[in-house]
């Protein structure tokens, strides 16, 4: 595993995604969640073909690096991501996570990413089988489950991810594989803490964070009490 990712660590990690929140004051947003219960910055990519949207590049990841005071998690929604991995890196990024649809290249990829000293992640689409992922399982820092198809924050949460989960984090033990599970889409109060009990390692929320009448920092805190008392999360020290 990457040495980006730490030897000990609360469980889960949660990852806020930044597409959800307002986007004119994105500075303001990282500096306010330096504050609160966000281990991770997620940060989505999308060129308007892999997926069908166009959200934010390069530039705003430059822009956003010297306030974030997290890891930020990019995500490329993105064809041909490897053209870009560098660039990705060199603007701020830790993790680097491609899509398995996206690249036929699949090994050269991972290792293109580690190369860089990023975090390698491969992402799974929900019609995308877990089972994919056999042969590369453990060369990956990253495994990343899409709990609603990609292109569009706000979606309802795929009830069949809880059993995707538990099949990757099988495959992985498996493979001998210490890569992490997160889980992205529709993740709220109401399944994380059935998400990590079937192997979730890292969620992201984006609606239900940015969107929530509490605000962020409120409602990260709220959902680490939540883990806590469920019995998915060890008390702090």
């Amino acid at each position: 595993m990457s040495h980006l990712l730490p030897a000990t660590r609360r469980a889960p990690l949660l990852a806020p995604s930044l597409l959800a929140s307002d986007l004119a004051n994105i500075q303001a947003t990282a500096e306010l969640l330096a504050t609160a219960e966000a281990d991770w910055l997620h940060f989505d990519v999308m060129d308007g073909r892999f997926v069908p949207n166009i959200s934010f590049g390069l530039p705003i990841l430059e822009a956003l690096r010297p306030h974030a005071k997290q890891p930020i998690d990019v995500h490329l929604m993105i064809e041909r991501p490897q053209d870009y991995l560098a660039a990705f890196r060199d603007a701020g990024a830790n993790h680097i996570t491609v899509h398995y649809e996206a690249c036929p290249h699949l090994h050269r990829v991972v290792e293109q990413i580690k190369s860089l000293g990023c975090t390698a992640g491969v992402a799974l689409n929900p019609a995308t089988p877990a089972s994919f992922l056999q042969d590369i399982a453990a060369d990956l820092d990253l495994v990343l489950v899409m709990s609603v198809n990609p292109g569009f924050g706000g979606q309802t949460f795929i009830p069949h991810t809880l059993q995707k989960v538990a099949e990757v984090k099988e495959l992985l033990l498996d493979s001998s594989s210490g890569a992490l599970i997160e889980v992205d889409g529709g993740v709220s109060q109401a399944n994380a803490a059935a998400l990590v009990q079937a192997g979730a390692d890292v969620l992201v929320a984006g609606s239900f964070v940015f969107k929530s009448p509490g605000g962020p920092v409120a409602t990260l805190a709220g959902l680490r009490q939540l883990l806590r008392e469920a019995g998915s999360e060890p008390d702090a020290a």
